[in-house]
């Protein structure tokens, strides 16, 4: 799997937030992407050392369009643990 298919975009919420002031960022991932296809993406795309790849499956949720209810697709995530001193400049707003 390409590197671009492994990290689909990355996780920004208020949450997400609190986990970056201590090295640990999120993602959205790829359904099939393994902890170590995560690892090597994101050491390879930021340039920083990895620690270790938290995944978690999140199941799709059922959402109301008028009188229909429509189920959203389940997708994965990625918590990302980074060596101390390192951080991902994108995350930081700088």
């Amino acid at each position: 799997m390409n590197l671009y298919e492994v990290l689909r975009r990355p996780l920004i919420t208020e949450k997400s937030t609190r986990l970056s002031e201590s090295n640990k960022y999120v993602f959205e991932v790829d359904k099939k992407a393994s902890k170590d296809q995560v690892r090597q993406a994101v050491e390879k795309a930021f340039k920083v050392a990895v620690r270790g790849v938290n995944i978690i499956k999140v199941p799709g949720e059922i959402k109301r369009m008028g009188r229909r209810e429509v189920k959203r697709p389940p997708w994965k995530k990625a918590i990302v643990t980074l060596k101390e001193g390192d951080k991902i400049q994108f995350f930081e707003g700088v």
